[in-house]
């Protein structure tokens, strides 16, 4: 049976079993392939699809899937026909109509091999599209031509930023109501800083959208057929022309800025072909200094096509970037280990390196995702992790399509996969020889920002609880556990409420274990206001071997843009704090920071300054410099002044213009700032930052006061200081739950 065929009875299969369990229909999806082809490394694409939520990611993945022969029919994201997109095979994504968990496939397009992750859109699963642009070479990034940039659009960038990922713009939903593609453009140049400019023009907009205008190539391109998989070439209508010249020659010169060779053609007034427009587009595109805008609309079946053509023509394969690992064994002089370049080469000469970028509970144990930086893994060979040094041996190597599998005999550099059975957590690298000791870079993990309690509404659940609970904090970084001891709390903490909100609900039905969730706590922290010196001495000795510790220091405030970090320096010199003991110093701080004295919040912010102390030749040790640090904060706590910061949440909310004043009133009572207004003649987008504590139940608020069309989004911005209020209810709640409160004192007196 071809794999064509195969993908066929199994898309068939999973329509008619449609709501039987996901064990189930995984165990049915998987079969067997012998060997892979090795693919040349330069036809092969790694690539991402990001965006802000509701920007159509999974829309244009699912056509995709279907135009390059992957999947035999396209469905919808909100499942209405009761099958749902390819990608989102989770039934509260196919329920909720968004991406929960970023999802692998692979496919084929003009001899090129492309593996595709579609990544959430929601703010609250930002680690997945995080971890996502950490192993992947490039990324389209998805905007809405109503919509514009929004504030994930923001984070993405910075996203693709921090890991250098080139990037193409897709400019997508040109057939809804106020598509405006020239401000988008705007947009992109304006708020992300981008060096852009389109390589389509629209032939029409909203109902009258029919194609569009290639202008590198100079032709019309119409999408014809049921689903427009027939492409028809044409010339540019007369009445476009101009246009099309005017908008050929503005592409010309935003290259020629980022590109010599084009821009010495430019220079000496020399025509460019369109083959040297294209290799300086691929050129500037693979360093950053350019990003192609494409055109189109997934829903309605245009663009599509030309967009994977840009893919092959535009973003890098895993031979035009550079992946480093850190060597272990070989150090710089700051102790730090040396970068050592990967050969992507795929003839298996080089020895295997690999990072876990995901974690999955499967039906046959724990699926990790990995992507091969270096050399070859073929199944039955042994690797090992080296941040644990186990060994383990892979018994079954698979490539992923959403939630079914493929099995596979080899994979080498460039390929993304999966193993069964390997403990590990994300981030872990592998390699099969450990003399190498080499390790990736690590995935950047964000603070979390909303806690609530949890609890199962049935105490036989707890075994079940406890499971679920140790899969969801091992599989994302971004949620996690802890037991208050003063409440008699379990608190889960997170992103967001959505956040929490869809692991209670993956509880009930991946568990079988119902929970309530108690009112959000939001992630406070305290820190000084101004320096505050201490010298703190540690004894107690009364026989025997005792214990002796003095430190001497400051405890600082950081500046606001590092008001969520820690810092300890060791100023000391001279034998009075011997440098065995800087450690436990070190550890003290950092325990002491785990819960203030003022409100009971984490400490941040702060830089602990050890400038002298004094030791006892034998009653000294690192656990008496330990407890001296933390006799030193709370004299500090004593004799400082400090005060609470709180989140601070960059708001998006997209109303009618009937609504704006409603809104701003809205974002007013709860504190919030206007950072800025955007619209057209009917939408509205107003900008702000409102303190995370006053954003709970916006969303039931905004839905009563806009009839339902109201949206919003939000992301963390920064840590600043609560207001006076706030800070008071917080220092009340916390003394009277600690019993110290004035009025219980007073009581027990």
């Amino acid at each position: 049976m071809t794999v064509a065929k195969l993908f066929y009875v199994r898309s068939q299969a999973r329509r008619i079993l449609g709501s039987k369990s996901h064990a189930f229909k995984e165990h049915f999806s998987t079969s067997a392939v012998k060997s892979t082809e090795h693919v040349d490394l330069k036809r092969i694409r790694n690539i991402g699809i990001s965006a802000h939520i509701d920007s159509g990611k999974t829309t244009l993945t699912e056509r995709i899937l279907f135009y390059t022969g992957k999947i035999s029919e396209m469905h919808e994201v909100k499942g209405k026909d009761l099958v749902g997109a390819t990608m989102d095979s989770m039934e509260l994504e196919r329920q909720r109509g968004i991406t929960i968990q970023s999802a692998a496939t692979y496919t084929m397009w003009k001899d090129h091999n492309i593996n595709i992750i579609d990544t959430p859109g929601h703010v609250d699963f930002t680690v997945e599209v995080e971890r996502a642009l950490r192993v992947l070479d490039g990324a389209i990034l998805v905007l809405c031509s109503v919509g514009g940039v929004q504030s994930q659009t923001l984070t993405v960038n910075r996203q693709m930023k921090r890991y250098n990922v080139p990037c193409l713009a897709f400019i997508n939903k040109l057939d809804r109501m106020g598509a405006n593609p020239d401000r988008v453009i705007n947009q992109l140049r304006a708020k992300l800083g981008h060096n852009a400019a389109a390589l389509h023009l629209p032939i029409g907009l909203e109902s009258n959208m029919k194609g569009i205008i290639d202008v590198v190539e100079r032709k019309a391109v119409y999408f014809e057929g049921n689903c427009g998989e027939e492409i028809r070439i044409d010339e540019i209508p007369k009445d476009m022309k101009t246009l099309a010249e005017d908008r050929r020659q503005e592409l010309i010169e935003h290259v020629s800025n980022a590109d010599e060779i084009l821009g010495e053609m430019f220079l000496e007034e020399k025509t460019p072909s369109t083959s040297d427009i294209k290799a300086a587009i691929r050129r500037t595109c693979l360093s950053r200094s350019f990003t192609p805008i494409l055109l189109g609309t997934a829903l309605k079946n245009k663009g599509v096509q030309p967009l994977l053509d840009a893919v092959l023509d535009y973003l890098p394969c895993p031979s035009d970037v550079e992946n480093y690992a850190l060597n272990n064994n070989d150090l710089n002089e700051e102790g730090e280990p040396k970068k050592v370049l990967l050969n992507p080469a795929r003839d298996g000469s080089n020895p295997f390196v690999s990072l876990a970028f995901k974690l999955e509970a499967g039906r046959f144990g724990q699926l990790t995702y990995l992507r091969c930086y270096q050399g070859m893994l073929k199944k039955g060979d042994t690797i090992f992790n080296v941040r644990t040094n186990k060994r383990v041996r892979v018994p079954r190597l698979v490539r992923l399509h959403a939630d079914q599998m493929e099995d596979v005999d080899e994979v080498v550099a460039g390929d993304i996969f999966a193993v069964f059975g390997v403990d590990c957590a994300s981030g872990d690298s592998f390699v099969t020889e450990p003399k190498l000791n080499l390790t990736m870079e690590s995935i950047h993990v964000p603070d979390t920002v909303v806690s609530m309690a949890i609890a199962p509404k049935n105490s036989k659940d707890r075994d079940h609880f406890s499971k679920g609970i140790a899969r969801f904090t091992k599989e994302d970084p971004t949620f996690q556990f802890s037991f208050d001891t003063d409440n008699k709390e379990t608190i889960v903490s997170g992103m967001g409420e959505l956040h929490l909100e869809i692991y209670a609900q993956r509880l009930e039905r991946e568990y079988n274990c119902p929970v309530t969730l108690g009112k959000p706590k939001v992630s406070f922290r305290e820190t000084l206001v101004s320096p505050c010196t201490f010298d703190y001495l540690h004894k107690k000795q009364s026989g025997g071997s005792g214990q002796f510790a003095r430190v001497i220091g400051v405890i600082e405030p950081l500046p606001p843009h590092m008001n969520t970090q820690l810092i300890f320096k060791d100023e000391t010199s001279g034998p009075n704090v011997p440098k065995q003991f800087i450690p436990g110093v070190k550890r003290g701080f950092m325990k002491m920071s785990e819960k203030g004295l003022l409100s009971g919040h984490k400490l941040s912010g702060l830089c602990l300054r050890l400038k002298d102390g004094a030791h006892h030749i034998v009653d000294s040790s690192e656990l008496a410099f330990f407890l001296a640090v933390q006799g030193a904060i709370k004299q500090v706590f004593e004799e400082g002044v400090w005060q609470v910061l709180e989140p601070i949440m960059s708001v998006e909310v997209a109303v009618p213009e009937e609504f704006q004043g409603a809104i701003i009133g809205q974002l007013n009572r709860r504190h919030g700032i206007i950072t800025g207004m955007d619209g057209n003649a009917e939408w509205v987008t107003v900008s702000a930052e409102v303190p995370l504590n006053e954003m709970f139940g916006f969303v039931s608020e905004l839905r009563s006061s806009t009839q339902g069309k109201g949206e919003y989004s939000m992301e963390y911005s920064r840590y600043s200081p609560a207001l006076p209020e706030v800070q008071e209810k917080l220092i009340q709640d916390f003394q009277e739950a600690q019993g110290t409160s004035p009025a219980q004192k007073k009581k027990k007196n």
